[in-house]
């Protein structure tokens, strides 16, 4: 189940009369910006300057920073800022998005159509694969965002070399709503993710069968959890690689 943070199911504006925002700084979007304001709270104290880097958000004196990108991106920062303080990472994985045609940048609107491609909270493992090192950390929470967005799309090659009638650029991304937050301070946590019915001890194959995805992916997410210690190595059958979760020792 998943477990909530205070957050309002669903944003103050509707699909239809979405937040837009023509800004210089084309690096932060709409989405970005909303769930910055939404994590501050009352105190409002955004872009905050703290160790030589720019925060997001602190609130209740925790440093809040939110990542629509990469995680490995914000590694180092991440490692250095828990040195002393506090720190949630917000990760946005977008659950449904719903496509808006423009004729140009900041032009009228041409169409609208629902994008077919669907974020889940397991698709946090991708980004997790190049975190092994930072999470999990005492001070370190982790939350995965599963939002509803509209994305505002206009005409455009951007820095493609090879260009295509149906090329676009985004212009921005504005958040409808929030579905569900996912929060991990271990990785006991993440095992919450994984079908309860996996055989003992298990390999990808079934990890992969379970839950519906490739095995790429399913090495993927032993491979994390391997890392994180919620997982250990339990022999081979064949050539794959057997997996088991990882006992506590008993205090002597």
């Amino acid at each position: 189940m998943p477990l909530t943070a205070g957050l309002p199911a669903n944003s103050s504006h509707s699909p239809r009369t979405p937040q837009r925002d023509y800004r210089t700084d084309r690096m932060e979007t709409s989405l970005h910006r909303q769930l910055k304001r939404m994590y501050a709270g009352a105190d409002e104290q955004v872009e905050v300057r703290l160790a030589g880097y720019r925060i997001d958000a602190v609130a209740d004196g925790e440093l809040v920073e939110i990542q629509h990108g990469s995680l490995a991106a914000i590694r180092d920062k991440i490692a250095r800022l828990l040195e002393g303080h506090r720190v949630r990472i917000v990760k946005p994985i977008v659950a449904s998005k719903v496509l808006v045609r423009c004729e140009s940048r900041g032009g009228a609107e041409l169409g609208r159509r629902q994008s077919p491609k669907r974020g889940a909270v397991r698709d946090l493992f991708h980004e997790l694969v190049y975190f092994t090192r930072v999470f999990p950390h005492r001070r370190l929470t982790l939350e995965a965002v599963l939002v509803d967005v509209e994305e505002r799309r206009y005409p455009g090659h951007g820095r493609r070399r090879r260009w295509r009638a149906t090329d676009h650029q985004v212009e921005d991304q504005c958040l409808v709503a929030v579905r569900e937050v996912h929060r991990f301070r271990t990785a006991k946590d993440l095992l919450r993710l994984l079908p309860d019915d996996l055989p003992a001890p298990f390999h990808t194959g079934h990890l992969a069968a379970q839950m519906g995805i490739s095995r790429v992916f399913a090495q993927r997410i032993a491979y994390c959890l391997r890392k994180m210690g919620a997982l250990q190595p339990a022999g081979k059958q064949g050539n794959a690689h057997l997996y088991a979760l990882r006992r506590r020792r008993r205090a002597a």
